[in-house]
């Protein structure tokens, strides 16, 4: 059994900032692809957490893992990072899935992430579709990773700390499932990292702000492709802009 290694929650908070800061103005660029939906459009159902459903709003998804591919780094690439995030995760959880309520468009949003994988070899340059995951998993998947290290991702954190069901370690790839009742549709950013370092060198289990604060000046490049997702039929979800 691993510790899991969480960041503070300030850091955590500030997640999305994160990801940033750990970009230096001079990175390069690497192209990323995510098979089977186009970059900027919608995610199919078959690589979500949740799917939307006739009775009840919502039901488990397939929760495969998407095949991630990118080009390859610069000179001096070591490893690669791949960060999954939803950048449109409530900050306020209290009205989510409630009926005869909504999560409002204007609120405050946060980072949620939905994978974390670091230390892949400087000669990976793809993820192959179900590696990260084939199916939704109770309690989560502990190590999935065929290739490269795994944090725990927010499913655990997040969702279900309180679920008997549910609560758990949630390593490898989780998928979208934003709240049925949600007035926003949800993005989401598959992040390539190409690192001057071949290991980030963190102990133990660890969450994706520790990933990021541990990316800060070893960022030789990075690129991404993003998708979107929706649960909620009364909002038409729409391309990124």
């Amino acid at each position: 059994m691993r510790t899991i290694r969480l960041a503070a929650l300030g850091l955590f908070a500030a997640g999305a900032a994160l990801g940033l800061a750990a970009i230096p103005a001079s990175a390069l660029t690497i192209q990323v692809s995510v098979d089977s939906f186009k970059d900027g459009g919608a995610i199919p159902n078959q690589y979500a957490f949740c799917v939307p459903a006739a009775q009840g709003h919502t039901a488990p998804g397939p929760d495969v893992s998407p095949r991630i591919s990118w080009s390859k780094g610069p000179a001096g690439t070591k490893s690669y990072a791949v960060i999954v995030t939803d950048t449109d995760s409530p900050t306020i959880r209290d009205n989510m899935n409630k009926e005869g309520v909504t999560v409002a468009a204007d609120m405050p949003r946060r980072t949620f992430f939905h994978m974390v994988l670091i230390d892949i070899p400087a000669g990976v340059t793809s993820i192959s579709k179900g590696a990260e995951s084939q199916a939704r998993v109770p309690h989560g998947k502990q190590d999935p990773a065929k290739v490269g290290v795994h944090g725990i991702n927010d499913f655990g954190i997040r969702v279900f700390p309180n679920n008997e069901q549910m609560k758990g370690g949630y390593f490898g790839y989780d998928g979208p499932c934003p709240p049925w009742n949600d007035e926003r549709p949800h993005h989401y950013h598959f992040t390539v990292y190409a690192l001057s370092v071949p290991s980030l060198d963190i102990g133990g289990a660890f969450d994706g702000p520790t990933a990021m604060a541990a990316m800060q000046g070893k960022v030789l490049a990075q690129g991404e492709a993003s998708g979107y997702y929706s649960q909620n039929p009364a909002i038409p979800a729409k391309p990124m802009k």
